[in-house]
């Protein structure tokens, strides 16, 4: 009876781990390929708190995400890397996005809302947010100097890791980082 009560808080307490409390130091291990290129913080950083805006021009926030894990890409139209990254993000959406993961993309600087709409339709991306940042007040804030930027935020909504430049997304590689990043401590 004491075995049987051990294995159901154990069960209980694996079920209710901290998904923040992902083990960074295996992540770290777990970079091939592309995912070399990530960097992944030793502790958690603040993530940015200025609004950015849906297509249609209302305001959201980051917080808004809070709960689950965030690959936040910041991108732009006329970003050659980004038309390479973006269907690579959009399968991984495909693939991983749900209740606890999601693929966050911004347009930031100056990107029109045409051109925007143009941009994905010509790659076949259907499945990602058209989201703005007009006046680059969150990718400023959030230190993003070159384009594309992907940042992956914890539940928490904090940043635990920033990769620059593209990367292939739909590699084998990223599937096994993502999964070790996202998996809990001890688990």
């Amino acid at each position: 009876m004491k075995f049987s009560g051990f294995v159901l808080l154990y069960t209980a307490a694996l079920a209710l781990a901290n998904p923040a409390l992902a083990d960074v130091e295996e992540a770290k291990h777990a970079r091939q390929g592309d995912m070399r290129k990530m960097v992944l913080h030793e502790a958690p950083k603040p993530a940015g708190t200025v609004d950015f805006m849906t297509f249609e021009g209302e305001p959201l926030n980051l917080s808004q995400w809070q709960g689950k894990w965030v690959l936040l890409n910041f991108w732009a139209t006329w970003c050659a890397p980004c038309r390479k990254e973006m269907p690579m993000l959009s399968e991984l959406q495909t693939e991983l996005g749900g209740d606890t993961f999601e693929v966050l993309t911004i347009a930031t600087s100056r990107n029109p809302p045409p051109a925007m709409k143009a941009f994905f339709e010509e790659i076949g991306v259907e499945n990602l947010p058209l989201h703005r940042d007009p006046k680059s007040k969150l990718s400023r804030e959030m230190g993003v100097l070159g384009l594309p930027v992907t940042v992956i935020l914890n539940p928490e909504g904090e940043e635990v890791g920033r990769l620059t430049g593209d990367a292939d997304w739909s590699s084998l590689h990223a599937y096994k980082f993502l999964d070790t990043l996202m998996r809990p401590s001890g688990s």
